[in-house]
């Protein structure tokens, strides 16, 4: 089995984050995303039954290879960082397009062939795996636009992934009360949530062999994408989020509802 898994190098969320001209801050305190751990984890662990490979793919600038070298020591065979000036802020259309082109090239799929519109542009990878989203943005947007660039089933916000030899992924999820058993055939893209796994600390053996371990940088050209299309939304304006005020206390004496209910009216709260 072919597994790629998406992952994404983000700023720390305990480090101070900050915009600059429209963009968030990169490059000073910045970690794997922490969600993206699951998504290695899983694919390792299904590799480990099954037999294959797990390839990293991230789009972002050249320290963003930090984050591949971090999955690269869980236990991913190889990585792919995808690195061009003009992919700076992109937007999910432009990330999922590109992240799509990218998994294409490691299916072995030509960038210049056509592709038939029911046809899966994956190639010789069987699954997709990303996080259920990244910690600087929240959106978890990505997983679906993906999978409808590849033009393959989505099996989203999975606690739990099975896969088996003949070509069928297997994922359940919780929504609200509801527990519910997803099944498609593959090649397929799945979400997973931080619940489906404990993500393995690497030993000191699987940093050092990570070190030898492959990682390529494609830019748009590779990928036969044409730079320039930019993204479809922009920051108009950004400012630090004021500090949060200390709240009233009132000591009770039999009146603190009645004053409760005077300060929500008096705030046009009710």
């Amino acid at each position: 089995m072919k597994i790629v898994v998406c992952i994404k190098h983000v700023p720390d969320v305990q480090s101070d984050r900050r915009m600059e001209d429209g963009f968030l801050v990169r490059g000073e305190e910045d970690v794997l995303n922490e969600l993206d751990e699951n998504a290695v984890e899983a694919a390792v662990s299904l590799v480990e039954e099954l037999g294959g490979e797990v390839v990293t793919l991230t789009m972002g600038p050249e320290d963003a290879e930090d984050g591949l070298r971090r999955a690269l020591q869980m236990g991913a065979d190889s990585g792919v960082l995808v690195s061009d000036e003009s992919l700076a802020g992109a937007d999910v259309v432009a990330t999922a397009r590109t992240l799509a082109a990218a998994i294409a090239r490691i299916g072995g799929v030509d960038p210049a062939s056509p592709r038939e519109e029911d046809q899966a542009a994956t190639g010789d990878v069987d699954l997709v795996i990303t996080g259920m989203a990244s910690l600087d943005s929240m959106t978890s947007m990505l997983p679906g636009a993906l999978a409808a660039a590849l033009g393959v089933p989505a099996l989203t916000l999975a606690s739990a992934l099975e896969a088996s030899d003949d070509g069928e992924v297997l994922v359940t999820r919780a929504t609200g009360t509801l527990r519910e058993v997803l099944a498609a055939p593959t090649p397929a893209l799945v979400s997973v949530t931080d619940q489906a796994n404990e993500p393995r600390y690497p030993n000191f053996a699987a940093m050092r062999a990570a070190k030898k371990k492959p990682v390529d940088t494609w830019d748009l050209a590779e990928l036969g994408l044409e730079a320039g299309a930019g993204p479809a939304i922009a920051v108009v304006d950004s400012e630090a989020r004021p500090a949060r005020e200390a709240g009233i206390i009132r000591t009770d004496a039999g009146e603190a509802g009645r004053d409760l209910a005077a300060w929500l009216v008096d705030n046009k709260l009710v």
